[in-house]
């Protein structure tokens, strides 16, 4: 959609924060509203805490530093006219540093005069709510504590998201003077005892939040445990430099959203202090931290080690990309648009006729599974995202399908969409690799990248893809345009055992057309799904015999032909 009836669904939002202004506009048109698309995104490096804290006692925001903040509006103001954003469109909201600034009234009558836009004030409470519903966008179910850690202050509070309904603490949140900015300043002063008593103080005053917001039992009670989530800069530079020490070296997504760390890894804060104790030009070449976000570490450090001692036990810690932004235009969604899932939506605008049907006959080659196995391979979602992103890559040149397929998740198509997890790029990256032929069908630079995606998959699922791209492949080979006019194709599985008690997958396809009618393209892709089945092709010594049969019969790929 391009024009006025585009520019209908532009949204511009300066989030004037603690530590930085950021400035963006998405488009809420449908299909992608869910996923807060971005066509314009930028920062104005004015960090309006340290303005006025440069002493160590408050001060009113200096003149400079209101005439900078002018000055980067207009600039946006003027953006905003240039992508058509409709004035009424536009909102400027001001957290803690502006909310608690000795001249905040000047501070805002300056702006409203030099642009003409209010400054809105975001309460305490009220921008920890819009913290949690930054968190509820950034995955398709949120189930656990949530914390944004700000440059003045850090909000708390717990969440529960199901169908697009989100609930959180009747009090939205709990505010507390900690960000990482202010907890640096306080740091600074000498003296251990200081220190001692300040970890009393804000161990207490966590402690006191966790009871304030009132966990429900059903949280503390989770099958999986407790998850906490975190957003805001402090806590993803933090993130970063734990993706740096990640056991997949280097890391294969460079997206902060949707990463996951255990408890052990997040606490570990020796580790993560001594990833940015280097020279200050070194410490930079960690990917997303800049100087000014490992100058914080230490003060992270220390929050993340009162964190260990004042909330109750956490399993894994999930890191979160929403802040004001995400929030704010979340919360105004529809719960039926809110309640889709990112991936689902992320792939629909290249969804082929025949979805449906596809789903179908992969949902086939799924069922029934083998004995060993005690749990579902792939829900229903993951299916519907791989069948609707299955013809994407088709058009591309031979030698850049499996390839670019393979990036999809990570620099391709896909990889702006909001609210997808790491494991669910990866499941997705591999899936559509393996429908180009996977890693055989991909260059030397990429194969290294392929095993570092794999390693990122929940275990047991990798030779899974492989098989189930493979037979994606066959499918898309007799469904070449994605869609079902007739019944060309059916599968029939099965699971048997060799003499050595082995499970072993059957598979059949049968055409209700001769065989020799077939393309060279659906042979090749036969045989993948065969040569999954060779132990030397399983992926980490895992996987299963394959017995493919076409017609009823063996089928002999060397003679383009089968088998009596």
């Amino acid at each position: 959609m391009e024009g006025p009836e585009a520019s209908s669904y532009y949204h511009g939002l300066v989030d004037m924060g603690s530590n930085g202004i950021r400035f963006s506009i998405t488009d809420l048109s449908p299909p992608t509203q869910r996923l807060l698309p971005t066509i314009y995104l930028d920062r104005a490096a004015i960090s309006l805490y340290d303005a006025q804290w440069s002493t160590g006692v408050q001060t009113p925001i200096p003149e400079p530093t209101i005439t900078a903040t002018i000055k980067s509006l207009k600039r946006f103001k003027s953006t905003c006219t240039d992508f058509h954003v409709p004035p009424s469109q536009i909102r400027i909201l001001a957290t803690e540093a502006a909310r608690k600034a000795t001249n905040s009234e000047q501070f805002r009558g300056r702006i409203k005069e030099a642009v003409g836009w209010e400054v809105e004030l975001l309460a305490k409470e009220e921008e920890g709510r819009v913290g949690a519903m930054g968190v509820a966008s950034s995955y398709d179910e949120v189930r656990g504590l949530s914390m944004d850690l700000g440059g003045g202050s850090t909000q708390i509070s717990w969440i529960i998201t199901e169908k697009g309904q989100v609930r959180m603490s009747e009090k939205g949140s709990v505010s507390l003077p900690f960000g990482a900015a202010a907890l640096t300043k306080r740091l600074e002063v000498p003296g251990s005892h200081h220190r001692e008593e300040f970890e009393k103080e804000v161990i207490g005053l966590l402690k006191d939040a966790v009871k304030d917001i009132d966990i429900p039992e059903e949280l503390l009670k989770s099958k999986g445990g407790l998850r906490l989530y975190l957003s805001g800069g402090g806590f993803r530079g933090w993130g970063f430099v734990l993706l740096s020490q990640h056991k997949i070296r280097p890391y294969p997504i460079p997206i902060i959203n949707g990463f996951r760390a255990s408890r052990k890894k997040f606490q570990d804060t020796m580790a993560v202090q001594l990833a940015v104790q280097k020279t200050d030009e070194s410490a930079a070449d960690i990917f997303r931290v800049s100087q000014r976000r490992a100058s914080q570490v230490p003060a992270v450090a220390f929050l993340v080690d009162c964190l260990s001692q004042a909330l109750p036990a956490i399993t894994d810690v999930y890191f979160c990309q929403g802040g004001v932004r995400e929030g704010n235009i979340f919360a105004h969604l529809p719960p039926e648009i809110r309640g889709e899932h990112p991936l689902v939506t992320a792939t629909k605008p290249y969804a082929k006729e025949s979805v449906k049907e596809l789903v179908e006959m992969l949902e086939t080659a799924l069922k029934p599974q083998p004995p060993s196995l005690k749990h579902y391979v792939f829900d229903s979602t993951l299916l519907t995202a791989f069948v609707q992103a299955l013809y994407v890559h088709a058009a591309f040149p031979k030698d850049l399908r499996a390839g670019s397929a393979l990036r999809s998740t990570t620099t391709g198509f896909f990889a702006g969409a909001h609210g997808i997890s790491h494991e669910q790029r990866a499941l997705l990256s591999i899936l559509l690799c393996e429908r180009y032929g996977g890693h055989a069908s991909i260059s030397p630079t990429e194969q290294e990248f392929y095993q570092r995606m794999v390693q990122l998959l929940p275990e047991g699922r990798a030779w899974w893809c492989m098989y189930l791209g493979r037979v994606a492949s066959v499918l898309a080979s007799v469904f070449p345009a994605g869609v079902v006019r007739e019944k060309r194709v059916e599968m029939k599985v099965r699971w048997s055992t060799t003499k050595k008690e082995k499970e072993v997958l059957c598979i059949d396809f049968t055409y209700l057309k001769a065989f020799d009618e077939m393309d060279e393209g659906l042979q090749t892709a036969l045989l993948k799904v065969e040569k999954a089945g060779k132990k030397k092709s399983w992926i980490d010594g895992m996987g299963y015999k394959i017995k493919l049969t076409v017609n009823g019969k063996g089928f002999d790929f060397s003679l383009g032909g089968s088998e009596e």
